[in-house]
């Protein structure tokens, strides 16, 4: 499949400026809210003390994760497109193996130690989150994911799931095709696009999620 390709300086630019792709707010106002789905039984049973929004790099080590690199994305907004700040982003998901980091989260001695496995970020006033993590992979019963937690002040937590356009594996994930809605259900899953230039291989994917409340003033 085709997929186009965005030069490695307007990633390092977006990103540095926090507005790689981003449209103005109203452009949202009227998209439909994302689909919620379940926690699953391997959020983190403890948190890493390197909780920052780089994934590759567990403190201070000199080793990278392994897995093709991907910068993840996008826009939290609430039901009118407006965006929302102060915003906790949480990230989970398996390494390059398929382990996650939480302890029954698949092989331990296969697990990748220089894999964060989790991270979060804070939104500011444009709404906007990024992470730098890694290309999820198939793991036994399930097609590549990307957990995706967002608490705002004084709401309970909304989690979804992110997924890869394009995978074989999506047509059977049970988790994924329960949503029944076909239009539901493909707001859930996102390109993830290679940057031209890249001699790593980095990919970079957008994923925007819209929630169902406006928070008080």
């Amino acid at each position: 499949m085709h997929m186009s390709r965005i030069s490695r300086r307007q990633l390092l630019a977006g990103l540095a400026g926090g507005a790689l792709w981003l449209s103005t707010p109203g452009a949202f106002a009227e998209r439909l809210l994302t689909p919620a789905q379940t926690l699953g039984p391997f959020y983190p049973d403890q948190l890493p003390l390197d909780q920052d929004n780089d994934l590759l790099i567990v403190d201070d080590h000199l080793t990278p994760a392994s897995g093709v690199v991907v910068h993840l994305y996008g826009l939290i907004l609430d039901a009118h497109g407006k965006p929302l700040k102060d915003a906790l982003v949480e990230i989970w998901q398996v390494d390059a193996h398929g382990v996650y980091l939480h302890s029954r989260g698949g092989e331990r001695n296969a697990r990748d130690v220089n894999f964060q496995g989790y991270g979060r970020f804070v939104t500011g006033a444009n709404g906007e989150y990024r992470f730098r993590t890694i290309r999820p992979v198939a793991y036994p019963g399930r097609t590549p994911h990307i957990h995706v937690a967002v608490t705002l002040p004084g709401q309970p937590r909304f989690v979804t799931q992110c997924y890869i356009r394009g995978e074989r594996g999506n047509q059977g994930d049970g988790v994924l095709n329960a949503i029944r809605d076909p239009q539901a259900r493909e707001r859930l899953i996102v390109p993830f696009v290679p940057v031209a230039g890249s001699t790593a291989g980095e990919q970079v994917a957008r994923f925007d999620i819209v929630l169902g409340f406006t928070p008080a003033s």
